[in-house]
């Protein structure tokens, strides 16, 4: 039943999907995983190191600055932003392959590499909001797995990213995750389905 609800496409869809740090953004792309055979989710490269409990190619493909680098040399990335001191890259090759053979793609990407993708390509834009700065703070520091001065880092930058959620498609307030949950499958069903030729006569009878 599930995988009629997301059609059946010889070629998939992309959806990006970025929040601040702590606001749920990966409890509710698992969930989508677990539901949907035909959603998957992109495996960043990133120089940063692994935290405890994170597999190598499984979390992130963990890589030294020198293979960062020439993977950007060889054009390897759909997109790729320096965060925290760290370099973050999407794999162009992986993406197109399973677009290709009808998956849809979720990205899960911090704002700096969305505003990179709004310019590019064509997707669904999905900003996940926490209900408020002190629930987040409160979040970041019962996860344990960054220090005090990393955390309050963190949330230095959360008025940026909160700005660059006017750009997105939708928003969801993370507040309650089970509904959270439901609107976001919700998007993913509705887009999916979308008639998006009639969308593409609509702009041209407007130029």
């Amino acid at each position: 039943m599930n995988q009629r609800l997301l059609g059946d496409f010889q070629e998939g869809q992309i959806f990006v999907i970025s929040a601040p740090a702590g606001t749920g953004k990966t409890t509710l792309v698992s969930l989508l995983v677990d539901e949907f055979p035909e959603i998957v989710q992109t495996v960043s490269f990133t120089t940063r190191p692994p935290r405890l409990g994170e597999m190598q190619d499984v979390h992130y493909h963990f890589v030294n600055e020198e293979e960062f680098e020439n993977s950007i040399k060889s054009g390897e990335f759909l997109e790729y932003v320096k965060l925290y001191g760290y370099h973050y890259g999407t794999s162009l090759k992986w993406l197109i392959e399973k677009k290709n053979s009808g998956k849809h793609v979720v990205l899960v990407i911090d704002t700096q590499g969305a505003k990179q993708l709004m310019q590019k390509i064509s997707a669904t834009f999905i900003f996940i909001r926490p209900p408020s700065l002190a629930e987040l703070k409160e979040r970041l520091l019962l996860r344990g797995t960054e220090k005090l001065d990393r955390v309050e880092e963190r949330l230095a930058i959360v008025n940026q990213e909160l700005e660059a959620a006017s750009l997105y498609d939708y928003q969801i307030v993370n507040d309650d995750v089970e509904i959270a949950y439901e609107v976001l499958r919700s998007i993913f069903i509705a887009e999916v389905h979308k008639n998006r030729s009639k969308t593409k006569l609509m702009s041209k009878s407007l130029s």
